[in-house]
């Protein structure tokens, strides 16, 4: 149902540098990029996930409440992930593990404070 998402940043090469490793881990790759946004996936008929500096060239700023969640298909690629974005310098907003029936997550923020999580049913 989700096309894309597009995340905020004011620092377009350090965000670039950290989605590019952190993706990596699940197979993801630029699949489009422009001076202003990058767009990351595994193909362009798959949800994507986008930086971009703010169209009305004000201050890119974390929204309350939001949240990316990634998917992956084990709870190794969870921790792989969680542990690869606090490598990066993301900030932990929780660590990878159990949050109830069935549902296996890792919390944490990148480095321009926008919070995702990365999870596998299972």
């Amino acid at each position: 149902m989700i096309g894309y998402t597009c995340l905020g940043t004011n620092d377009l090469p350090r965000a670039a540098k950290f989605y590019d490793a952190l993706l990596a881990e699940i197979g993801a790759k630029r699949l489009m990029e422009y001076d202003t946004f990058i767009a990351w996936g595994t193909a362009m008929d798959k949800p994507s996930l986008g930086l971009i500096k703010p169209f009305d060239g004000q201050p890119a700023t974390v929204g309350n409440g939001v949240m990316v969640a990634l998917v992956v298909d084990s709870h190794d690629k969870v921790d792989r992930v969680y542990k690869k974005a606090m490598e990066l310098g993301a900030k932990d907003e929780g660590p990878a593990g159990p949050r109830g029936d069935g549902f296996y997550a890792g919390y944490f923020r990148d480095p321009d404070g926008n919070k995702l999580n990365v999870f596998c049913m299972g």
